[in-house]
């Protein structure tokens, strides 16, 4: 856009402002403090481009508008129609006036359904010099649950629609109301054991779920996302910012759990024995995880197990694995072989822009061996999360392993890559300043383009819901808010200088209900931060959980809210891993991590002053109902020894225990007395994000294997399991 134009006259901002609304851009946002704040032309103008409305000039940004008034009338069917059972619905389908259609539903058994093409035509319109009607179609109120077809076809025109019906309302949510259930959050990377190569797996996932499961009660267990990472070493640490949400990250995998380990020739199994030896001073280190140098071991041991040769019945399996995931996990692999060999910032990726370019066309015979090797380690995930799931369940666990889902993906990566054609160009995602992050924050994402991904039939969605959810009890939804609207932050913006961009929430809240339904799985949205009023009752007519975290919780007066006052359909935690455990949480440590980190946007002092009496109104509310002393008496604030934080640890969850939420979360870290903390939004390597080992308040390692001896672990859990 122009300097002209960004300042533009009311005639033209009023034009683009229309436009904006066409394509669900908001052109205004209120802030956390309440203040409806304007977005500028220049902002609208390139997250509209990022759309593909071209807004340069006052000429383009009319044409534009005219371009996108017109086009629904150009197409005889939407991309895909997204409805809710039992529901009374139309679609409308676009044809020259007066022509009639044969329209049919394809059920996903592969019977079919006719429709009736009314006798009544609907509105019409001149479109490219044709006159064209709209038609309304009725479609059944008896359509079953999935993924169908609607198929259109007048004369020599023909089209189709992916038709997909979802439930009213999630019911593995109903059992929760029955019986609540509290689980242990972690991040398993940080979990190592005795067996770890420095870093925790998948095996002690399934041990920390037995151990939790039928030692204590606990009915789930959240971990960390479990998103690929770079194919090889150097890897991202953040496990919110993967190369693709759709498979897992080979860094989790137990090497020696793999059968074909115990065929491996001997010289073969020393190398990795010894390897494994290693790395075993990793496990009991209190400094920063090193994921590089426990993966480049890993996958030197993981290439030698691919070597040796499958039995039938485990290439049998192999192959049915490769065929279910088809071609989605043959490009993954594909990327992944050409990522061993390219960096990122290679010139060659200029060729190689998709697995659909001339260049794979050309070349990609070259690396069929490697995209095997890669599908399977993807493989070896799958059985891995199979066994966790299994172990939790055999433990008693009513949910099991609930996988977090990260909001997007690395812009350099495999999802970027496969999937460019329905992601938007340019612009990332983010949030706007808040109280904890003045200054806004930049996630560095590409967004799903609405309407690619509609038109895509929304089944790059689908199949990575499938995919995370295939050996899941349950869903974490990190930032749920972003499939009803997603903050857009133009590359080179500031995080503050974005707009926010509205999706179609009961077209993407329905397919995650439908395929959670399908799993047999709950779904928790984290729906913290700024969000309309509506949207949390939205989520729990759906039967989709929400989150409540202690010290966020606030009655209509300001105060902390009363636990009989919190939300039954929620998961309730006493914190969250973007703020210090407990123990550091009480003694103020994020406002000093965040003061040297530059992050705060008013003084110290007065931060300081306004974080302890937020902290003290919530631990008076804890006094009044007994489970703490009176002031002076032992107060908890954090500042006493061990055994008093412990002491205000326990409190703080016996206060949540008095909160109607169907789930209670308990993070692994407050159980064992760690202070540190995990994550400081709005950082990168200024802080050693998800690269913090569990320790306990001495500052030493505490490995899984001695939860079971651990005091503070021992009496948190059974503090929970008697309470529940």
């Amino acid at each position: 856009m122009t300097e002209a134009h960004a300042a533009g006259p009311a005639e033209t901002t009023a034009i683009l402002h229309e436009l904006a609304d066409h394509h669900h851009v908001a052109t205004t946002f209120d802030g956390w403090d309440g203040t409806r704040r304007e977005v500028s032309d220049a902002t609208l103008g390139r997250i509209l481009g990022a759309l593909g409305a071209a807004t340069a000039t006052d000429e383009e940004i009319e044409r534009s508008l005219t371009e996108t008034r017109m086009a629904s009338w150009r197409r005889i069917l939407p991309g895909a129609v997204v409805l809710r059972e039992q529901q009374n619905r139309t679609v409308t389908v676009h044809l020259p006036a007066g022509e009639q259609a044969d329209v049919r539903i394809v059920l996903e058994d592969g019977s079919h359904r006719e429709l009736e093409w009314p006798s009544v035509s609907g509105e019409e319109r001149e479109v490219d010099g044709v006159r064209t009607g709209a038609t309304l179609v009725v479609l059944p109120e008896d359509l079953p649950l999935g993924w169908h077809r609607l198929e259109v076809r007048a004369g020599h025109r023909q089209a189709a629609s992916v038709l997909v019906v979802t439930p009213e309302r999630l019911t593995t949510t109903a059992a929760l109301t029955r019986r609540r259930a509290w689980g242990l959050m972690t991040q398993l990377y940080s979990l190592r054991s005795s067996r770890s190569w420095g870093i925790g797996d998948l095996a002690d996932l399934a041990d920390l779920a037995a151990l939790s499961g039928a030692e204590h009660g606990a009915g789930f267990l959240l971990i960390n996302p479990l998103h690929a990472a770079e194919p090889v070493p150097p890897v991202e640490p953040s496990p919110y910012l993967p190369t693709t949400r759709r498979f897992f990250h080979p860094l989790y995998i137990r090497v020696e759990d793999i059968p074909e380990y115990g065929y491996l020739p001997g010289e073969d199994r020393s190398r990795i024995e010894a390897a494994a030896r290693s790395l075993a001073a990793a496990n009991t280190s209190a400094e920063q995880l090193d994921r590089d140098t426990a993966y480049a071991a890993k996958l030197a041991a993981l290439e030698s197990i691919y070597s040796v040769p499958r039995g039938i019945a485990r290439q049998q399996q192999f192959d049915r694995f490769c065929a279910v995931e088809g071609q989605g996990l043959e490009d993954f692999a594909l990327w992944c072989a050409l990522s061993e060999q390219l960096p990122a910032d290679a010139p060659q990726w200029q060729q190689i822009t998709g697995p659909d370019s001339a260049w794979i066309s050309e070349h990609r015979s070259e690396f069929t061996e490697r995209v095997r090797f890669f599908q399977w380690l993807q493989w070896i995930c799958d059985q891995q999360l199979e066994t966790a799931q299994a172990a939790a369940r055999s433990a008693g666990m009513e949910i099991g392993v609930v996988h977090d889902l990260a909001v997007g993906v690395h812009p350099a990566g495999a999802d970027a890559w496969m999937l460019r054609g329905v992601l938007a160009p340019g612009v990332s995602v983010g949030a706007p300043p808040d109280m904890f992050n003045q200054q806004g924050q930049d996630w560095s994402q590409p967004p799903w383009h609405p309407q690619r991904l509609a038109d895509a039939g929304y089944l790059p969605y689908r199949d990575m819901l499938r995919t995370v959810l295939r050996h899941a009890g349950g869903i974490r939804v990190d930032h749920i808010l972003g499939l009803f609207r997603l903050w857009w932050i133009p590359q080179g913006a500031a995080p503050g200088d974005g707009a926010y961009v509205y999706y179609d929430h009961e077209a993407l809240i329905g397919i995650l209900v439908l395929e959670a339904q399908r799993a047999g799985a709950v779904v928790i949205g984290e729906d913290l931060g700024v969000f309309e009023p509506w949207v949390q009752e939205y989520l729990a007519e759906r039967g989709v959980l929400g989150t409540s975290i202690l010290w966020f919780e606030h009655s209509e007066d300001g105060g902390p809210r009363p636990p009989e006052d919190y939300r039954q359909g929620a998961l309730t935690t006493v914190n969250t891993h973007d703020l210090p455990p407990t123990a550091g949480y009480l003694a103020g440590e994020h406002v000093d991590l965040r003061d040297s980190l530059g992050l705060l946007n008013r003084p110290v002092e007065e931060e300081r002053a306004i974080d302890e009496a937020a902290r003290e109104a919530v631990l008076a509310l804890v006094r009044s109902r007994g489970l703490l002393p009176s002031a002076g008496t032992g107060t908890g604030t954090g500042s006493g020894g061990p055994e008093e934080v412990q002491r205000t640890v326990e409190a703080l969850h016996a206060y949540i225990l008095q909160t109607p939420s169907v789930l209670l979360g308990v993070a692994l870290a407050d159980a064992v007395g760690e202070r540190r903390t995990q994550n400081q939004p709005g950082t990168a390597d200024e802080y050693p994000n998800w690269r913090i080992p569990l320790c306990g308040p001495d500052g030493q390692a505490i490995l899984l294997d001695d939860l079971p001896s651990n005091q503070r672990f021992n009496a948190l859990a059974d503090l929970m399991k008697d309470s529940i």
